[in-house]
């Protein structure tokens, strides 16, 4: 079965973790609800600067951020159009506000290529 998928790349203040933690748990629900097969916030644990590319120089990484990654997984693309129409609409999330430079992100959506 073919799958679509959401990566996001983020640096995130080390003194804004907390308020991060409370709003991917936020976006994992809200995207749940409204669809998604799964939704995942990874924390980078061994992604270390690369010499031309890498994880933190995606993001231009600080020495006072960490970098996440979001991965949130849909039936088809048209799936994931759907749930992001209705879940940008959720008032869990038009109320947010970032905690990090949104400047920096890096986010694309992805189509199976192998795999299951």
């Amino acid at each position: 079965m073919a799958h679509y998928s959401d990566i996001f790349v983020v640096p995130v203040p080390v003194a804004n973790i907390d308020l991060y933690r409370q709003q991917a748990e936020i976006f994992v629900t809200v995207w749940k609800e409204n669809g998604a097969l799964s939704v995942f916030e990874l924390e980078a644990d061994d992604a270390p600067p690369g010499k031309l590319t890498s994880f933190p120089q995606s993001v231009d990484l600080r020495p006072d951020e960490k970098l996440f990654v979001g991965l949130a997984t849909y039936d088809s693309r048209e799936k994931r159009d759907e749930v992001n129409a209705k879940a940008m609409k959720d008032p869990r999330m038009t109320d947010m506000q970032m905690c990090f430079d949104g400047k920096r992100m890096i986010f694309g959506g992805f189509k199976s290529f192998v795999g299951d």
